[in-house]
C-alpha cells in the first residue's frame, strides 16, 4: 500500500477511534452514576483520558504523514514520540488520582447500588477496548507507528482493568464487602500507573534515538540470509525511527575494482531486500568502502575473484554485535 494511502487510512482509523472513545466514554460514566461504585470510576476515569489521547492521536498522525519539507527534512514522524509520551503521562495521572480518591473512599465509605447492572456495562466495554486495542497494536506494527502502537496498548491495558474490575465487582456483589471496591481501585490504579511509566519510557528512548535492537536483529538476520558474494563486509549498521519511518546508516564493502555503476547496483539490491522486510518505510544511507587486500581476502567468499591476493579462510557472520561497530571485520 503507497505511504500517502497508508497514512490516509491511519487517519480515518484514529478518527473511527475517537468517536468509540467517546461513546465508551458516556456509557462507563453512566454506570458510575447508576452504582456509585468507586472502582467503576476508575475505568470511567481512564476513558476520559483515552478520549484525550485519541485525540492528540489523531492529530499525530495527520501530522506525521506529511511529506517532508526545508525544515523537517527527515519528516514529521518524530510527532509520534511526543503523542506517545503525552498519552503516558496522562495515563499515569489517572491512575494516581484513581488510587488517590480509593484511599480516601476506604477512609470515608459510600453505599453501592445496582452492581449487577455495573458488571454487565463495565464487561461490554471492556471486551469493545479489547478488540479494538487487538486491532490497532496489529496496523502499528504493521505500520511502524508507535502513536497507533501506544493508543492500541492503551485500550488493552482498559480492558483488562475492565476484566478485573469485573471480577472484583463480582466478589462485591456476592460477598456485600463494601471496602473491596476501593481496594480493587487501587490494584488497577496501579496497573494503569505503571502502563503509563512504560509508554512514557519508550517515547523517551525513541527521542534520544536508543538502539531497538530487536528491529536491529531482524534486518541482520535477514541481510545474512541474503548476503551476496561481491558483499565481503557490513559494519557500523544503525536504526533511527521517525515515528513510522526507518532511517538506516550503514557501511558497505565491496571489491575495490567496481567501478560506479557495479557498486550502485549493489546498493540497489540491499535497498530492495531491506524494503521488502520492512515495507516501503526505509530511507537507506549507504557509505561503500574498498576491500583491502590481503586483509579482506580472507574473509571473501567471492569465489570469481582473479586478483585474490590471500586465500579464503572463513566467512564472518554479521551479528548484532560485529555489524554495529564503526569497524571493518578480519580473521
Amino acid at each position: 500500500m503507497p505511504t500517502h494511502t497508508k497514512a490516509v487510512s491511519s487517519t480515518r482509523i484514529m478518527a473511527l477511534m475517537l468517536g468509540l472513545a467517546l461513546v465508551l466514554l458516556s456509557v462507563k460514566f453512566g454506570a458510575y452514576f447508576l452504582t456509585n461504585s468507586n472502582a467503576i470510576l476508575t475505568d470511567a476515569l481512564e476513558s476520559i483520558i483515552n478520549f484525550v489521547t485519541g485525540g492528540v492521536a489523531l492529530y499525530s498522525v495527520y501530522l506525521a504523514a506529511k511529506p517532508k519539507d526545508l525544515d523537517h527534512p527527515y519528516g514529521h514522524g518524530k510527532i509520534e514520540l511526543i503523542s506517545s509520551g503525552l498519552e503516558g503521562a496522562l495515563i499515569s495521572l489517572a491512575g494516581i488520582a484513581i488510587m488517590v480518591k480509593s484511599v480516601y473512599n476506604l477512609l470515608y465509605p459510600q453505599p453501592i447500588q445496582k452492581m449487577d447492572l455495573g458488571i454487565l456495562l463495565t464487561l461490554v466495554t471492556g471486551a469493545v477496548n479489547y478488540a479494538a486495542g487487538r486491532y490497532l497494536v496489529r496496523r502499528g506494527t504493521q505500520e511502524h507507528s508507535l502513536t497507533i502502537i501506544a493508543n492500541g496498548k492503551h485500550l488493552l491495558s482498559d480492558a483488562y482493568s475492565s476484566l478485573g474490575l469485573v471480577i472484583g465487582l463480582g466478589c462485591i456483589y456476592f460477598t456485600n464487602i463494601l471496602w473491596l471496591d476501593s481496594v480493587v481501585a487501587i490494584i488497577f490504579g496501579s496497573f494503569i500507573t505503571y502502563t503509563g511509566y512504560g509508554i512514557v519510557r519508550h517515547s523517551i528512548s525513541g527521542v534520544m534515538d536508543e538502539a531497538d535492537l530487536q528491529l536491529m536483529d531482524r534486518i541482520i538476520t535477514v541481510l545474512n540470509q541474503r548476503r551476496r558474494e561481491n558483499w565481503i563486509d557490513l559494519h557500523n549498521l544503525r536504526v533511527i525511527k521517525y515515528g513510522s519511518q526507518l532511517h538506516i546508516d550503514c557501511h558497505l564493502t565491496l571489491p575495490w575494482y567496481f567501478n560506479l555503476q557495479e557498486s550502485h547496483k549493489e546498493v540497489e539490491i540491499l535497498q530492495e531486500i531491506i524494503t521488502q522486510e520492512m515495507g516501503d518505510v526505509v530511507e537507506l544511507f549507504v557509505h561503500l568502502d574498498p576491500c583491502l587486500p590481503p586483509a579482506s581476502c580472507r574473509l571473501c567468499t567471492k569465489s570469481d575473484c582473479r586478483l585474490r591476493e590471500h586465500e579464503f579462510v572463513g566467512r564472518v557472520e554479521w551479528t548484532l554485535d560485529n555489524v554495529s561497530e564503526n569497524q571493518k571485520h578480519s580473521l
